[in-house]
């Protein structure tokens, strides 16, 4: 009969195993800006440029490097290019490296700006009060179910982006993550090449595909650039205003969204892509669309409202009725498909209805709630106008 001592290890891994992984660790690309661990599953990720856009992608509160995107949009409206431009920028700001597709260098002079210290102050106080007085219009009883058990649950930390100025201060402080700009304000362009712009074949011979030139350029500007961050944007793919009409052939696309997919798998590290689709010139329901989805890691659609196009009051509105109009949601989100399905749960849908909202200094996503109904409104404001000429009158003993 054979013993053993207790309280030691049948076997291990050796030391220099455990050390390589360290060192393999700290060669990782978090350290590089813009760049940091999912709070998932640890790898590195990117920002979009959008914070609620971060916030859906499955919990990595950001886009996985090695991944894609694809946010599709319906009728003739170019909310997904407001998220381009942002995604653009914030690669601009953090030094990575963009390839825009079949736009002109004027598509990129007119990237969004950032904001500094003194307007984010003032956006945030804007948001502060609009959200207190929409507080103080629920009834107390209902106010103080939200404080049931608030007690009991640990804080949430409030996470609020840095902002361009603030780097600039004598504090050391974080590289921000995720920065604010404001569409109306364009960004100032550094003079080294972070913006390469890659034209489209405008061949008519339908035998030569028009995406070959497109990832011949690609490749060799990534491994021309060794460790640099790649942003991929493409605008408006198969639209007739950029792309010859043999571009919808399912050979040719097909064929560019596979050397794209494993384009993104050669460089899991570097590389990320976002692609927009207008649904009105290719509908969901085709089978060369569902291809396309099925080759992407993510797939978002944007369906605005009809009247997301009146949603700018008059002139004569006040700042107080204009910011409640800012706010107005102006579409829905759908969620189709999520990047890195992982067994923790991460990369389903989201279970809420989700609404958009597009303002000059935020593209804002937010789950959808019902207003109150007409007639609970004429009924409370019935309610207030009683109660309000009974206390008027003088009572009788």
């Amino acid at each position: 009969m054979s013993f053993r001592k207790r309280n030691v290890g049948l076997s291990g891994p050796p030391i220099h195993s455990a050390t390589g992984d360290i060192t393999a660790a700290q060669q990782s690309p978090a350290s590089s800006p813009g760049v940091r661990p999912s709070p998932l599953d640890g790898r590195p990720t990117t920002s979009t440029g959008t914070p609620t856009l971060d916030d859906l992608l499955a919990n990595h509160a950001g886009l996985p490097l090695g991944n894609s995107i694809m946010i599709e949009e319906n009728g003739t409206t170019d909310f997904a290019g407001a998220l381009l431009r942002y995604y653009a920028a914030e690669g601009v700001v953090q030094g990575h490296q963009v390839h825009v597709v079949g736009m002109p260098e004027q598509w990129s002079r007119e990237l969004p700006g950032l904001i500094g210290d003194d307007d984010a102050q003032k956006s945030e106080k804007g948001i502060l009060e609009r959200s207190e007085s929409e507080r103080m219009k629920i009834a107390w009883r209902y106010e103080r179910l939200s404080e049931f058990g608030a007690s009991s649950r640990a804080p949430i930390p409030k996470r609020t982006p840095l902002t361009a100025s603030s780097s600039t201060a004598k504090t050391k402080l974080p590289a921000a993550f995720c920065h604010r700009f404001d569409l109306t304000k364009r960004l100032a362009l550094t003079p080294s090449p972070l913006i390469n712009h890659i034209a489209i074949s405008t061949a008519i011979d339908p035998d030569q595909s028009p995406f070959d030139s497109i990832m011949a350029n690609l490749a060799s500007a990534i491994n021309a650039c060794g460790n640099a961050i790649h942003r991929v944007v493409v605008p408006s793919l198969l639209s007739p205003a950029l792309y010859p009409p043999h571009a919808s052939n399912p050979t040719y696309l097909l064929d560019f969204l596979h050397k794209l997919r494993a384009l993104l798998r050669q460089f899991p590290r570097q590389v990320t892509a976002i692609i927009t689709l207008p649904l009105s010139l290719h509908p969901r329901n085709t089978g060369l669309i569902r291809w396309v989805e099925h080759l992407m890691d993510g797939v978002l659609e944007l369906a605005p409202f009809p009247h997301s196009i009146d949603i700018q009051p008059p002139l004569g509105t006040t700042s107080s009725s204009r910011a409640k109009a800012e706010d107005k949601p102006q579409g829905m989100v759908r969620i189709h498909k999520l990047p890195i399905l992982t067994e923790r749960g991460g990369g389903s849908g989201a279970g809420d209805d989700l609404v958009f909202t597009l303002s000059r200094k935020r593209f804002l996503i937010t789950p959808f709630h019902l207003p109150p109904m007409e007639g609970d409104q004429e009924t409370a404001s019935s309610r207030g106008e009683t109660t309000g000429a009974g206390l008027g009158k003088e009572m009788d003993f």
